[in-house]
């Protein structure tokens, strides 16, 4: 298996060529005169983002497509015609609004953008079924192959995929055409922070082709998808895997390794789930991010006919009271106080897109080195690769729902401003929530540094919090639920969240923590902007600003004391606004452009130190 696995990757290395007319430097350069990061320049416009884009379920027989393509824009009234001349080159994967799509040009609900690119397939890989993956594209796409419809996909944050097999003509030569069609802010549909105008917290569109593409050669029966949850007190991971055209008596033999050291097997029907026992279980933390690799294969009559490889981390993410009754979130069965910034996940040069491999991994790397072990990531969702340095690195992750559909009530209770958030969403926008949030969290189940869901965020776009919330709880048993980050104080899911800017705050515990896991889900906002590293010249904004940084630093490093303060009193997390600045928004510990780390690290570790101390917190 693992020669013919090597020569098929050879083979796919060399047959799977992409058409040079789209490939050449001399077409591309970045658009626009915004700031820019340092890795704008390290773009290679012939094989952008190369790395494999999935590294929870990894094959050798694949090849990027991204690079230069055609775009198009046409009226939205004439998207049933394919256009009869295209404008010119785009970088994918780089949304057309962004500096390094080499276009940088708005899109809107008036307009279609167009794609089209030419490949080579040989007749030879014609024997195996050949699927065309799609990272992420904003919003609602149809895909054609040598004129053919292969498929429409509805959603901006969530992988898809087509076989395209029937599709491929006879000749090398074959077309991949993509239509996408996104109303932003015009529509219901989940969209984060992207407005058509943007200002203070909102940001430009993201239209269009955003996460890496990619061909995939795979046999006739594969496997499509993996899940796998481990349970640290039973010692044991349960694995279940989703095959296409299987046959009756094929089997699922799943692995589980150590290194190079199998430290577990069980080979199960068609469809059911193996449990694998992982004795004596190196326990996954941000201090010892162990990661065990795993192998799942399909076999049939004795012969695996598809294998992908993945890896997983046993941990646990739960909740049960201190010595006072408080409600305290709990790792692996200990108390850990979490604490992070708010991560928006957006450049200056590729907008949703990090500009290379390096860039992805430069703002893990930073908040770890500045002494966070948790990030929240809002409104939006991340290319796999991400998660993956999360998971390496030892980072926790809170998962946002990007937001859609905005609009709410204010009402005020005794002590704390509160939003009754519940608004009325059309049968067609809460279906397209439903189907979207399904989607993020099967996507991303099986990254271990995922410890909590947040369906909503500060009432945008909330409605039926209570159902909604209960149904995320059904879909993963195995994380917490933050119902509504931002003080929308129903009595449902496992965490109660305030927003306080720009002084840290919480609920009382008394209060509200006997049922509840009391957060702070952002506070602070402070800003610094910097002269030749902002988005524009002037009116650039934090929630309270400063001149310098060491007026900054003077203003942040108390919030820690008032900090270790509320954790004694029943505070188990906190996230601070935020890893950058983004747009005109200047209360980023970096710049935009990630040029200026504005505090540097080592202060920040020494001050967030006093967070994690344990004597903090009693248990009975």
């Amino acid at each position: 298996m693992k020669m013919k696995n090597c020569y098929l990757f050879l083979l796919l290395v060399f047959v799977f060529q992409v058409n040079n007319s789209n490939a050449q430097q001399s077409n591309w350069q970045p658009a626009g005169t915004k700031i820019r990061t340092p890795w704008a320049e390290k773009v290679n416009p012939t094989n952008p983002l190369p790395e494999y884009p999935r590294p929870q379920m990894v094959r050798e027989n694949w090849q990027s497509l991204n690079g230069l393509w055609d775009y198009a824009l046409q009226p939205k009234a004439q998207e049933a015609s394919r256009p009869t001349a295209f404008n010119g080159k785009i970088l994918v994967p780089f949304a057309v609004e962004s500096s390094l799509s080499g276009v940088g040009k708005t899109v809107g609900k008036d307009s279609v953008l167009w794609y089209r690119k030419t490949i080579t397939v040989p007749a030879k890989i014609r024997k195996q079924n050949v699927l065309l993956h799609f990272g992420a594209v904003d919003w609602l796409t149809e895909v054609f192959v040598n004129g053919k419809s292969v498929g429409t996909h509805q959603g901006g944050y969530d992988p898809f995929s087509f076989d395209i097999t029937a599709a491929i003509k006879s000749g090398n030569q074959q077309e991949i055409v993509v239509r996408v069609w996104d109303p932003t802010n015009d529509g219901p549909q989940p969209r984060g922070k992207q407005v058509k105008k943007p200002e203070s917290i909102w940001y430009t569109p993201v239209t269009g082709i955003w996460q890496t593409v990619w061909l995939e050669v795979v046999p006739k029966t594969y496997i499509h998808t993996t899940r796998q949850t481990p349970d640290i007190d039973k010692q044991s991971l349960t694995v279940s895997a989703q095959v296409q055209n299987g046959q009756g008596n094929d089997k699922i033999r799943v692995s589980a390794w150590d290194g190079k050291k199998k430290i577990a097997e069980q080979e199960v029907a068609g469809g059911s789930e193996a449990i694998l026992p992982i004795a004596n279980p190196k326990l996954w933390s941000p201090e010892n991010p162990f990661l065990y690799d795993l192998r799942i294969a399909v076999v049939r009559n004795g012969k695996a006919v598809d294998e992908v490889k993945s890896y997983f981390a046993m941990r646990k993410i739960s909740m049960a009271p201190d010595a006072q009754g408080t409600q305290r979130m709990l790792l692996n069965n200990k108390f850990v106080f979490q604490y992070g910034p708010l991560d928006q996940g957006w450049w200056p040069d590729g907008l949703y897109t990090a500009p290379t491999e390096e860039a992805l991994l430069f703002d893990i790397e930073k908040t770890k080195e500045m002494g966070f072990n948790m990030i929240r990531k809002h409104v939006k969702v991340e290319p796999a690769r991400w998660y993956y340095h999360c998971d390496k690195l030892g980072m926790l992750v809170w998962q946002d729902m990007p937001s859609g559909d905005l609009g709410a009530r204010w009402v005020t209770q005794p002590g704390i401003e509160m939003r009754d958030a519940d608004m009325t969403r059309t049968p067609e926008s809460e279906k397209i929530y439903r189907q979207e949030w399904t989607e993020i969290m099967q996507d991303l189940h099986n990254f271990p540094s995922i410890v909590v869901w947040v369906p909503f965020n500060e009432a945008w776009g909330q409605f039926k919090t209570v159902e909604i919330t209960n149904w995320t709880m059904q879909k993963d048993p195995s994380r917490l639920v933050n119902s509504a980050s931002g003080g929308n104080f129903h009595d449902v899911g496992h965490i109660l969240d305030l927003h306080n800017y720009p002084a840290p705050a919480m609920p009382r515990a008394d209060l509200f923590g006997a049922k509840q896991v009391i957060v702070l889900g952002e506070f602070g906002g402070l800003g610094l902007p910097l002269t030749g590293h902002t988005w524009q010249q002037k009116d650039n904004w934090g929630y309270q600003s400063f001149k310098n940084a060491d007026d900054l630093f003077n203003r942040y490093a108390p919030f820690m004391d008032v900090m270790t303060d509320l954790i004694k009193r029943g505070l188990s997390a906190a996230v601070y606004t935020q890893t950058t600045d983004v747009e005109i928004e200047t209360n980023g510990l970096m710049t935009y452009d990630r040029k200026v780390i504005k505090i540097p690290e080592n202060r920040l570790k020494e001050v967030h130190g006093k967070l994690y101390n344990q004597g903090l917190v009693n248990f009975k």
